[in-house]
């Protein structure tokens, strides 16, 4: 049954999977807002922080859902890295504009400014978040609701976040922990890599944790924040359980092959030489690495025996060229620690490169890779001893804090 039901996630070939007519056995936030009259933003100048994925059960985009009622004056829109249309290229400024679709103004908070500005909330009283995050710390779209909370309340105005499923689940919970030193706009919130919460439950927890908004706690508990929750979901499901069809969330995340392997490969592959597919048919799934065969790679992986995944050769043609590479089968979620094969990726670049990769790096390099990855101590040790680092030593602790994170966590839950 776990098999079928994450088939997704689990296939090794044919990754791009075809789309079938919505099954969806749950109400999304923004069902739920539609289904109960709008009422909690009628009769107010509407804002909406959204892209291509915030849509409704039935696939149509949350901008029109709102547009479409008459309960509903929505005035203004604003848009995330990549764009409420997704088109726009990652780490790259977005400029504020006018839809062309809508004749809505639409604010980048990825650009000039990633916090919404006094001019900008001046427009609304209320701002409606509908984000697919998908369970990974160093994602943006949490860091972007993060900062337009801390705005929104500054200014007094209310918000409204539109709860979606973590594709990953509710249960599962992984690596390192972020060190204070190392938030920033890729590590906003204090929780383990993959945190197990869904978007809802972290706007939560920003409320009412210390020093995660740089707000008073008296601005704290004044804050105008009303989570909708979704119905019918549960943390154990993963996203083929909801019968959503799956929208790509930015270009590198097409398909839910790309959204398991995001956590698997991405600290592994920024630096010291291993790559993870990026801009072929098998993002984040398809490993390769300079001087080093297939064969010797998925060898040497699967020696390591890593709890939950294999490694297979894999051959397919792009731009009518032949390639190689390995590709990363999941074949038990339910025992896999889904970051534990980037930090063996990082090891085996540290043998295979005849020096210490983490050892040379720059200065830049060295601290974006720790505001993603969020261990100083990893880091020191892996640019220290190389190859010889005690990576078991890493793999329990990050085991223990995340198990006293989930524990702790239960007081955002909605679910």
């Amino acid at each position: 049954m776990l098999l079928f039901r994450l088939l997704p996630f689990l296939l090794s070939l044919g990754l791009c999977m075809a789309t079938a007519p919505s099954s969806a056995s749950i109400y999304l936030g923004i069902d739920v807002l539609e289904a109960t009259g709008f009422r909690q933003i009628e009769g107010k100048r509407v804002g909406l922080l959204t892209h291509p994925a915030g849509v409704n059960r039935e696939g149509v985009s949350s901008i029109d859902v709102l547009r479409r009622s008459p309960r509903v004056n929505l005035v203004a829109l604003f848009g995330p890295e990549h764009g409420i249309y997704g088109n726009e290229k990652a780490n790259v400024p977005i400029t504020n504009r006018v839809d062309k679709r809508t004749g809505l103004p639409v604010f980048s908070l990825y650009g000039k400014y990633r916090k919404p500005t006094p001019d900008m909330l001046a427009q609304i009283d209320v701002l409606v978040i509908d984000l697919q995050d998908i369970g990974v710390r160093s994602y943006t779209y949490v860091s972007s609701m993060q900062y337009a909370l801390e705005a929104c309340i500054e200014q007094g105005k209310e918000i409204v976040v539109l709860d979606r499923p973590n594709p990953l689940g509710g249960n599962k919970v992984d690596g390192p922990m972020l060190d204070p030193e190392w938030r920033s706009y890729v590590g906003a919130f204090p929780v383990p890599y993959v945190h197990g919460l869904t978007i809802g439950e972290l706007a939560r927890m920003a409320q009412q944790e210390n020093g995660i908004l740089n707000l008073t706690p008296e601005q704290r508990r004044a804050a105008k924040l009303t989570v909708i929750p979704m119905r019918g979901w549960s943390r154990d499901m993963l996203w083929p359980d909801t019968g959503l069809d799956w929208v790509a969330t930015s270009p590198a995340i097409p398909n839910l092959s790309a959204v398991l392997g995001y956590p698997m490969t991405g600290l592994g592959t920024q630096i010291g030489g291993f790559t993870h597919g990026y801009g072929t048919a098998y993002p984040f799934r398809l490993l390769q690495f300079p001087g080093k065969s297939p064969e010797e790679i998925a060898t040497a992986l699967n020696a390591r025996r890593i709890t939950g995944l294999e490694f297979r050769v894999l051959q397919f043609s792009e731009r009518g060229q032949p390639r190689r590479g390995v590709y990363v089968v999941v074949t038990d979620w339910d025992r896999l620690r889904p970051t534990e094969l980037s930090f063996h990726m990082m090891q085996l670049a540290a043998t295979w490169s005849g020096s210490n990769p983490f050892a040379a790096t720059t200065d830049n390099a060295r601290d974006l890779y720790n505001k993603h990855v969020g261990s100083t101590a990893w880091w020191n040790a892996i640019s220290t001893h190389g190859a010889q680092v005690d990576l078991p030593f890493f793999l329990e602790r990050w085991e223990r804090d995340a198990r006293v994170f989930q524990q702790r966590s239960r007081q955002w839950w909605i679910y």
